[in-house]
């Protein structure tokens, strides 16, 4: 029985390192990013934001708004550490709500969402690095 929950593990993060290494120009280190971010952000994050990000009517916005992605990429790491109140415009429609922070999670475990995120949702290959993180939320306060 112990084999078996091993092997299907390995198999499951197998087949997420083939599918995510398998994207255009992605590194092993950003799927293996990638795999570790989707376990978080299904713990963190799917509730409000949706399985494919797509958020929940004018609730909690989308995440699939790459130009908001990249123009506020340093900005997500405190987004996701210290929440966010206020308005806040995604593809042109207005979403003002709280989300709460999540100040448990580690600079590393920031680094697995928002790549998973953004490799996901926003078309980047791009890994977010622990040193990112770290730096921007440092910088952004």
């Amino acid at each position: 029985m112990r084999n078996t929950l091993f092997s299907l593990a390995g198999i499951s993060v197998l087949t997420g390192m083939l599918i995510f290494s398998c994207q255009p120009n992605v590194s092993i280190e950003t799927a293996q990013y990638a795999i570790n971010g989707q376990k978080l952000y299904v713990t963190h994050c799917q509730s409000c934001h949706g399985s494919k990000g797509e958020g929940l009517g004018m609730l909690y916005p989308p995440l699939t708004d790459t130009t908001y992605l990249k123009e506020n990429r340093g900005m997500l790491p405190r987004i996701i550490k210290s929440g966010m109140n206020g308005l806040i415009k995604i593809n042109g429609k207005d979403y003002e709500g709280n989300m709460p922070g999540n100040p448990e999670l580690t600079n590393v475990d920031i680094a697995y969402i928002l790549t998973y995120i953004t490799t996901t949702f926003g078309n980047s290959t791009d890994t977010y690095t622990q040193e990112e993180v770290k730096n921007n939320l440092v910088n952004y306060r």
